[in-house]
């Protein structure tokens, strides 16, 4: 019972955090209520619920009275500093821990922030739970700009500390990776669309590594060698999954995994530095070779 409250709540102030200064009129509320959960939002159980939310996150949902539309104040709410969903999870866990043994632990508990995109997360579940199509406003990287895409959200995916939506782009007329903290901004378009037959996320990262989408290229066969040290943090958390250990002696290990070896790969066998070096495929080897030259030509720079 607690966590279908829980649920509700989340869903009600996410609701109101999507609709923006405008808010919502009761009847619009409701409306949207019936969408998700398919019963009726009485009144009653709406006011019940909004006091439950001040009480248990803090959140005012406020109404307009000569409007008798009802809103969230993003310029006093702390839902508008920090991403929604980020700041209910933090609320609802680590926050109630530490409030039941606030002399015990404070000052030894800490919650590393990660900016990225909590905002529209729960937006764009529900989107894909409904068979939603979105339009969005996004910026590239390196762009101060935003273009309107129109996007069919099939799947999201997590990579070191972002949020991402794998979609079908209806003007790039393929699957394309929106990064959720680069959306400025997300709308319903009133269509529907299908969910390809046998879609699986995981499956279609398989032979990649983070998020970038194959492209027609086939996995290779990589070995690399690292030191004891870097093989124990190794074991702990693999490269990719298909990493095995093929060999170790009284100094090194090496480890072999079939992959696409695109650009972010590359980068995460540099950050390993002298800890690790590429055996083979040659061509690899030669890629990472070209980036630490690079970078230590940086330094070398008089």
């Amino acid at each position: 019972m607690v966590p279908e409250l829980i649920d509700k709540y989340v869903f009600l102030v996410q609701t109101f955090i999507e609709a923006g200064d405008a808010g919502l009129s009761l009847q619009e509320l409701q409306d949207r209520w019936e969408g998700r959960y398919g019963e009726p939002y009485p009144r009653r159980t709406f006011v019940n619920h909004r006091a439950a939310v001040a009480e248990v996150f803090g959140i005012e949902i406020n109404c307009n009275r000569s409007t008798n539309r009802y809103f969230i104040d993003r310029g006093e709410s702390a839902v508008d500093k920090r991403a929604a969903t980020q700041y209910l999870i933090d609320t609802f866990t680590v926050k109630s821990l530490l409030t039941l043994g606030q002399e015990r632990l404070s000052g030894r508990v800490s919650v590393e922030e990660i900016p990225s995109g909590h905002k529209y997360l729960t937006t764009i579940m529900e989107a894909m739970l409904e068979g939603a199509v979105l339009t969005i406003e996004y910026r590239k990287y390196l762009s101060t700009e935003t273009d309107v895409r129109t996007i069919r959200p099939y799947a999201l995916k997590e990579f070191e500390k972002r949020w991402y939506t794998v979609a079908y782009s209806e003007s790039a007329g393929d699957l394309r990776t929106f990064a959720l903290d680069r959306i400025a901004g997300v709308r319903r378009t009133g269509k529907r669309f299908r969910m390809p037959e046998g879609f699986n996320v995981d499956e279609l990262f398989q032979s990649s590594f983070g998020i970038y989408l194959p492209e027609g290229e086939k996995p290779v066969l990589i070995k690399i060698r690292t030191t004891l040290r870097e093989a124990a943090y190794l074991e702990d958390l693999p490269l990719h999954h298909s990493q095995m250990l093929v060999s170790k002696d009284s100094d090194s290990c090496i480890y072999a995994m079939t992959l696409i070896p695109n650009p972010g790969f590359i980068m995460e066998l540099c950050k390993r530095g002298n800890r690790l070096e590429v055996l083979e495929p040659q061509s690899l080897r030669d890629a990472v070779k070209e980036e630490l030259k690079n970078a230590l030509s940086q330094y070398e720079k008089s």
